[in-house]
């Protein structure tokens, strides 16, 4: 699967490339239509000026988030079914972390007027649902990095900052995609005016 990694994504390179030239060649040929190209001064400015805030979104940082939470839990070795005395001493105390973790963001969550409630009192859309995601990521990299350096799996700051990092490694294929078919995907938004 590796081996065709790079060749989907030069495919969907050259796709983005096809769509800036179609979208040229529909409005020259059907100036009426609406369709707006990608090779004129407008579109150029779209898509240099805009090309930033356009990736910047939510999607984005939860994949992030989430791939730094990804490489803590594998290499912390939580998913190891060790049955040493210190990874099971190392088990039972992340557990009661997770419990109190649990218990905060319950408590700025889930009692009246708590803290990330909505201005309504609701619980979807309110800054606790737009914080699902980092409040995921943050607990499993805490937890994660706590039982590794517990259970002697981290043995210094540099192996959980190495294990951040692996998780990011581990995701890099899946973050260059997301780029390519974003730009796409926004691209044809913009010729179409979608």
């Amino acid at each position: 699967m590796k081996r065709f990694l790079p060749y989907i994504a030069l495919t969907l390179f050259v796709l983005q490339l096809l769509t800036m030239l179609v979208s040229w060649l529909l409005s020259a040929a059907f100036p009426d239509s609406g369709i707006r190209t990608l090779l004129s001064g407008e579109g150029l400015r779209w898509f240099f000026g805009h090309f930033t805030q356009l990736l910047a979104t939510p999607c984005l940082v939860g994949l992030l988030l989430l791939s730094m939470a990804y490489g803590v839990l594998v290499r912390c070795g939580v998913l190891r079914l060790g049955k040493s005395y210190r990874e099971g001493r190392a088990r039972l105390m992340t557990l009661l972390l997770l419990v109190v973790y649990v218990g905060v963001i319950t408590l700025m969550a889930a009692v009246p007027h708590a803290i990330l409630l909505s201005a309504t009192g609701s619980l979807w859309a309110s800054p606790f649902s737009q914080a699902l995601v980092p409040f995921i990521a943050f607990g499993v990299i805490s937890l994660g990095a706590f039982y590794g350096i517990i259970a002697g799996s981290f043995d210094t700051l540099a192996d959980a900052y190495d294990a951040v990092l692996y998780g990011i490694r581990q995701f890099a294929a899946v973050l260059l995609f997301y780029v390519l078919l974003a730009e796409l995907y926004l691209s044809l938004h913009f010729i179409f005016d979608i």
